[in-house]
């Protein structure tokens, strides 16, 4: 009998009994499975002198329990691990803000653009000119009408209320 015919023949009767342990001992199969199996590819490497042994079953079993547990405690601490970095629950946004949210998607992407530069990022007219290659006046015009259009969907009242809100975000 070869070499490879004889571990595939320890293999055969092995397997099943091995695994079916590591599967009650995990409680999972396909874990049970995938650890039974690197078990059993070390006891290949190692079966010239395996094969000596009076139960060769005994050391693929005694790996397969060491790679589960190796398994389970690196589970437990990458569990832990994740518990502690869990971030700390968020409160919901503002209603206001999801108004204000909401009525900017109205907008003209120019005229959002130019909303959200000068009132949340705190650039100037000049700023945001430059920076969509336009002049002053054009980026005066976005604010102009996109005030206009805000105070019709949130109210003129709530304009400078919200603005107000927005710079806290």
């Amino acid at each position: 009998m070869t070499r490879e015919s004889e571990f595939d023949d320890f293999y055969a009767r092995h397997f099943p009994g091995i695994g079916t342990q590591i599967a009650a001992y995990l409680g999972d199969r396909a874990e049970a499975e995938d650890i039974t199996q690197e078990a059993f590819a070390r006891a290949w490497r190692r079966w010239p002198r395996l094969s000596g042994y009076a139960d060769p079953a005994a050391w693929v079993r005694t790996v397969a329990y060491r790679l589960a547990v190796s398994r389970w405690r690196r589970a437990r601490v990458a569990f832990a691990h994740r518990r502690q970095q869990r971030a700390e629950p968020v409160p919901p946004p503002d209603p206001e803000w999801l108004d204000l949210v909401r009525a900017l998607a109205t907008l003209p992407p120019a005229q959002r653009r130019a909303v959200v530069l000068h009132y949340l990022g705190d650039l100037s007219v000049d700023e945001i000119a430059a920076r969509e290659k336009v002049a002053a006046g054009t980026v005066k015009s976005w604010l102009h009408r996109a005030r206009g259009r805000l105070a019709t969907q949130l109210g003129p009242d709530e304009i400078a209320h919200r603005e107000r809100v927005s710079r806290d975000y």
